[in-house]
C-alpha cells in the first residue's frame, strides 16, 4: 500500500503499538512525525525508519495541552511542507480498583489518553481543512472502552470516550473530508503481558522465537504490535475512502467490526412507566437478556 507523500504524526510512538504504527505508516512511504516522552525510545524509531530509508522527526513532549498538540501540527509542517494523518496512540495506565483510585490516578490517564486525542486531533483538523484537501484522523481506543475492565475505572472511561469522539467527528468533519476512526488494538505489549493467561505463551513464543500459537492469534486476536499496525496503513490510505465514524479491532489472525451503543429491547406503556410498572416489565421484558460486561477471562487450549 503506497503513502508517498502523506505525512503523518503518531503519538507515543516510541514503544509498543506506537512504535509499530510510526514503523509501518514509513515503510508504505509516509513521513513521520515520532511524539514520546521517552527521547531515547522516539530516537530509537526514527532511527530505525532512517535506516530503511524513510523520513522521520522526534518530537519529545507529553500530550494533553493544546501547547503540544499545535507544535505537533507545527513541526508536520516546518519539516514535510503538510499533514494528512494524525495517529493518537500515547497513553499510560494508573490501574486501581474503584476505592483505592486516587484524584491523580484518574486525572493523569484522562489528561493523556481522552485530553491528548482531543487536542491533537482538534489541531491536525484545524489544519486539515485549511488545506482544504481532507485527512484521517485514526483515535486508538481499547476492548477496555467497548466493553470495561477490572481496575480500569479512568483507562475504560478515556477508551470510551474516545469511541465516542470517533463517531461525534466523523459527522463534523465529514464536509472537510476527514475521515475519523477508532482502531481496537490487542497485541503483545508491556501492557498485555500483564495478564496471568497471556504471560506464559508470550514469553514462550520470544523465548523459542515461534509465532503465537493458534489459539492465541485466533480464538484469543492476540498478535505483535505489527499485526496490529497493518489496519492503521490501511485507515491511512486512499483505499480507506469512504470508512469513518467505525470501531474496527484487530489483533493476530482477528479483524473486526464493533457494534456501536444501540437500543436492544423496548417496551412501552401508555402515559409512562411507573417505578412499579418498570419492575413488573423488567424480568420477563426489557430486561430479559441483559447484556454481559467485561473483557471475558482468555482461555488457552
Amino acid at each position: 500500500m503506497d503513502l508517498s507523500g502523506k505525512v503523518t504524526v503518531v503519538t507515543g510512538g516510541g514503544r509498543g503499538l506506537g512504535r509499530a504504527y510510526a514503523e509501518a505508516l514509513a515503510a508504505a512511504g509516509a513521513a513521520v512525525v515520532v511524539n514520546d516522552v521517552d527521547e531515547a525510545a522516539a530516537g530509537e524509531t526514527v532511527a530505525t525508519i532512517a535506516a530503511a530509508g524513510g523520513r522521520a522527526v522526534p518530537v519529545i513532549a507529553p500530550v494533553g495541552g493544546a501547547e503540544v498538540a499545535d507544535r505537533l501540527v507545527r513541526t508536520a509542517i516546518e519539516e514535510f511542507g503538510r499533514l494528512d494523518v494524525m495517529v493518537t496512540n500515547a497513553g499510560i495506565l494508573r490501574d486501581r480498583v474503584l476505592w483505592k483510585m486516587s484524584d491523580e490516578d484518574f486525572d493523569d490517564v484522562v489528561r493523556v489518553h481522552l485530553r491528548g486525542t482531543f487536542t491533537c486531533a482538534r489541531a491536525a483538523a484545524v489544519r486539515m481543512r485549511e488545506q482544504g484537501e481532507g485527512g484521517r484522523l485514526i483515535l486508538v481506543s481499547s476492548p477496555a472502552g467497548q466493553r470495561g475492565n477490572f481496575g480500569q475505572t479512568n483507562y475504560a472511561a478515556a477508551k470510551a470516550g474516545i469511541a465516542a469522539m470517533a463517531r461525534t467527528w466523523a459527522m463534523e468533519l465529514a464536509k472537510a473530508e476527514i475521515l475519523v476512526n477508532a482502531v481496537v488494538p490487542v497485541a503483545a505489549t508491556e501492557m498485555t503481558r500483564t495478564i496471568p493467561a497471556f504471560a506464559p505463551a508470550i514469553d514462550e513464543a520470544e523465548r523459542a522465537g515461534k509465532p503465537f500459537p493458534p489459539w492465541l492469534r485466533r480464538d484469543e486476536g492476540l498478535g505483535t504490535a505489527e499485526d496490529a499496525a497493518s489496519l492503521v496503513v490501511f485507515l491511512a490510505s486512499d483505499e480507506a475512502k469512504g470508512v469513518t465514524g467505525q470501531a474496527i479491532g484487530i489483533g493476530g489472525d482477528r479483524l473486526t467490526l464493533w457494534a456501536h451503543p444501540r437500543e436492544k429491547a423496548v417496551a412501552f406503556a401508555d402515559g409512562g412507566w411507573t417505578a412499579g410498572g418498570i419492575a413488573a416489565e423488567w424480568p420477563g421484558g426489557v430486561g430479559a437478556a441483559p447484556e454481559t460486561f467485561g473483557i471475558p477471562a482468555p482461555k488457552g487450549p
